[in-house]
């Protein structure tokens, strides 16, 4: 695909938690225990739970504002993805979800069996996202004591089973971490399960360019991302692949850019520099190398306290990282604003955008009715027939 051609975009569920702070449902907490979740005298209450009618509200939105898929998240304090994404797949049309899973948890076998089911049960709306996990903590929750590159090790071996499985020949494999025989599925999933992997570390890069369909990164400056992406090609290329590249991002698009900049200052009331360093410790033991690339970029705001560090680029802003794990920027502007930039990591070859916002609902809306159609006349983003 050509630079500044058609890309595809995608929504966020809100398993964990939802709300009008970022203060709510933070890092390593859950729930009413995250601290600051009931409304201020006189105010809207900012914490929403992830029950079933509110997370069908999400996925209706996103489908109803023409985003092409929707991810289902993983991780302790998030409900099950593949229970969520089994029960939102009625509730929706045409929305493709995007399931994340981490290979330590569950089997290659019973996983490619579960693709294959719910691949049929949505019609073929399943995509996966395959998260070898990168704290250490949380993966001792679900017995894995593996060390970081035995998991992406460990990953390659799980996505060779997925893949055999999916032939429907019986499959054998033995490998460091598997012993497999006979590994198959009653009918191969039609279109077979597209494959989302992210990973930052030396590695995770030849993990991705042997076995991924689409490399995604979390969202960084444009020269950041550039590097990677050339990373990624010349891994790709040393295997005789071509990868996809994708990108997450959290926006705050309003009709001008004064309104977003507001929007965004509201997303930390109430947070204060003791919450913001509880935050960070849990992630600072990460062993990730894209959260660590995450912390980086909100360094000096941490320490300082000076505010204008956290637009590391025109319209990026790192202040979802002070509060949050994993994707930690988000883009701010006028929607004509995020559209530029969105068009730059275009042109750097990103084909596709997994966006969020906060609450999810609303902002689904903001950037559906105002983003998505200035995308839409650059030629960026496909024409849809269920939008507004």
């Amino acid at each position: 695909m050509t630079a500044g051609s058609i890309a595809k975009f995608h929504w966020f569920l809100p398993t964990a938690s939802d709300g009008r702070s970022l203060a709510v449902g933070t890092h390593g907490t859950h729930g009413a225990a995250a601290g600051g979740n009931q409304a201020p005298e006189g105010g809207a209450d900012r914490f929403r739970a992830p029950d079933i009618a509110y997370l069908a509200q999400v996925a209706r939105a996103a489908e109803q504002q023409g985003f092409d898929g929707i991810l289902t998240p993983t991780g302790t304090w998030c409900e099950d993805a593949w229970l969520v994404t089994a029960a939102l797949a009625r509730e929706t049309e045409r929305l493709k979800f995007l399931v994340a899973f981490r290979p330590g948890s569950v089997s290659p076998t019973l996983a490619a069996q579960m693709a294959s089911t719910l691949q049929r049960l949505s019609r073929g709306r399943l995509l996966l996202n395959v998260v070898t996990g990168g704290e250490r903590d949380e993966q001792a929750r679900f017995g894995d004591h593996l060390t970081k590159e035995q998991r992406y090790a460990r990953t390659g071996e799980f996505l060779t089973v997925l893949r055999g499985a999916w032939s429907c020949t019986p499959f054998d494999f033995k490998g460091e971490y598997y012993d497999i025989r006979g590994a198959t599925v009653a009918a191969p999933p039609n279109p077979l399960p597209e494959i989302y992997f992210g990973g930052s570390s030396e590695a995770a890069g030849p993990v991705a360019a042997r076995h991924v369909d689409t490399y995604l990164t979390w969202g960084e400056p444009p020269a950041q991302v550039a590097e990677k992406l050339a990373w990624m090609r010349r891994l790709a290329s040393e295997e005789g692949r071509t990868l996809r590249f994708g990108i997450r991002f959290h926006v705050v698009a309003r009709d001008t850019s004064r309104e977003a900049w507001e929007a965004a200052s509201r997303l930390l009331d109430r947070m204060d520099s003791a919450h913001v360093a509880q935050v960070q410790s849990v992630l600072a033991v990460s062993e990730s190398t894209g959260q660590a690339r995450m912390r980086a970029l909100h360094e000096t705001f941490r320490e300082g306290w000076r505010h204008d560090d956290l637009e590391i680029y025109p319209n990026v802003w790192a202040g979802v990282g002070l509060l949050r794990g994993g994707a930690g920027t988000a883009l701010v502007g006028s929607h004509a604003e995020v559209a530029d930039r969105i068009e730059e990591y275009r042109a750097l070859g990103i084909e596709e955008f997994i966006l969020s916002g906060f609450p999810h609902l609303e902002e689904a809306y903001w950037v559906g009715e105002g983003v998505l159609p200035e995308l839409r006349r650059r030629g960026i983003a496909p024409a849809s027939s269920t939008a507004a």
